[in-house]
Order: C-alpha cells, then sequence, then structure tokens
C-alpha cells in the first residue's frame, strides 16, 4: 500500500517538494520536477517556511499566485518535527485555445528574429543577448504575423537597456494534431524592464497563430509547435 501511495503521488497533477531543514531537497513528484525546471528551488523552500504553521502539523492557505508558467490557487504545507519540510500546491486548470494552423511558409528562424532585433534596436540602445539553438530546420510560420508577434514583446521591453532572447525546444514535450505529433520550442525574451499594459494585444495575436504566451515579470515566453514537414 506504501508503494501504491508513492505512485500516486508522484503522478499527482500537483507539485509536491520534501525538503530536509537546510533547504535540501529529500523527496519530489514529477509535475515538481517539470515545475523546478522553470522555477528556483530555493523560492519554493521560502514559500514552505513562510506558510507553514507555528506548531507541527499542516495549513493549507489560499490564495493567487504564479510560479514557472503555470498559475496556482494555494498549497499545503506540513511538518511533523525539525528535520523536514513538505509543500504541495494546487495549479489552476487553465484553458488554452490555439488556433493550430499546418499552414504557413517555410523561413530560417534564425534570420526572422535577428531582423526583429535589429528593428528594435533602430533609434534605441539597447544590448542584445541571444541564446540560439543552433540545430533548428527551417520551420513553417505564419511569418507576418510572427514576426508582429515578435516585435510586439521586444515593444514592450521599450525602457529596458538590456534584453535576453532564448530559443530552444521543450525536452519531452509535444502538440498532436491530425495524428501528427510536432515537438514544441520556446522563444523567451527577458529584459531589466517590461511594460504589462501590453499584455492584452500581445495574447490577442498569439491566439491568432499557433502560439501560447506566458508572462513573468520581466520574462516572456511565447510557445510554439514546430512545423518543419
Amino acid at each position: 500500500m506504501t508503494q501504491f501511495y508513492e505512485l500516486w503521488l508522484d503522478n499527482d497533477y500537483n507539485p509536491f517538494v520534501l525538503f530536509d531543514v537546510n533547504g535540501k531537497i529529500v523527496m519530489i513528484n514529477q509535475e515538481a520536477q517539470y515545475l523546478l525546471s522553470q522555477a528556483d528551488a530555493k523560492e519554493l523552500f521560502d514559500m514552505a517556511n513562510a506558510y507553514a504553521n507555528i506548531t507541527f502539523g499542516f495549513k493549507t492557505t489560499l490564495f493567487d499566485f504564479r510560479l514557472g508558467e503555470s498559475l496556482y490557487y494555494g498549497l499545503t504545507v506540513g511538518y511533523l518535527d525539525d528535520n523536514n519540510i513538505g509543500i504541495k500546491l494546487y495549479k489552476k486548470p487553465v484553458k488554452r485555445s490555439v488556433l493550430f494552423d499546418e499552414n504557413g511558409e517555410f523561413v530560417n528562424i534564425y534570420s526572422l528574429l535577428d531582423l526583429c532585433i535589429s528593428a528594435a534596436s533602430v533609434s534605441r540602445k539597447i544590448v542584445f543577448k541571444k541564446e540560439f539553438d543552433p540545430t533548428f530546420p527551417e520551420l513553417k510560420l505564419q511569418i507576418e504575423k510572427f514576426t508582429q508577434l515578435v516585435s510586439k514583446v521586444l515593444d514592450s521591453y521599450q525602457n529596458a537597456t538590456s534584453i535576453s532572447v532564448k530559443l530552444a525546444v521543450k525536452i519531452g514535450e509535444y502538440i498532436k494534431f491530425n495524428d501528427k505529433r510536432y515537438p514544441i520550442f520556446f522563444l523567451s525574451i527577458e529584459g531589466n524592464e517590461r511594460d504589462a499594459k501590453k499584455e492584452h494585444a500581445i495574447e490577442q495575436l498569439a491566439q491568432e497563430i499557433n502560439c501560447v504566451i506566458y508572462f513573468k515579470l520581466k520574462e516572456s515566453i511565447i510557445h510554439s509547435p514546430m512545423i518543419y514537414t
């Protein structure tokens, strides 16, 4: 029965992490592993201590917050001694409406991004740092709208002095459409100052093409399927 409980916890939709007193991870489920690929373990450990009950036991606190790419509506923190403390987050279900379109034109995405970056550099003193996975094939994209999307995101960093642009494949994640599986790539744009007021217009444009966009305090992350055949 103990093994069944462990398997159930490991496959839970909600992240769970057990820390020791120094913040070292003792146990972690699959969903938390995915979360910690986007967020810092120390941040989660600090949350566990901040929301823990003042005496041994368990305490559930309900509030809305974002960690990594997901939204949560609460957490439970529990500890029975001074050696370990556990935290479980409750993920909000998210409905994603993405218009999937296999049509488009093949394009070199590196050249496309360089074009957007060059346009954003005109009349602005911004230091760009690029970190691109060099293995991307030519992708089929709705070039005009994808260019508009990237340009709008870059424009939301109008007052930034430095911007980092990262392009990579999300390992192990796919989207299935018409019995085909497409890998997912992400484009991360991060700067030291971002205008959150422009999020709505950016989200609307992303919904018109094969993209989902997430926002953090200083980072915008575009996810899209890799269509290259």
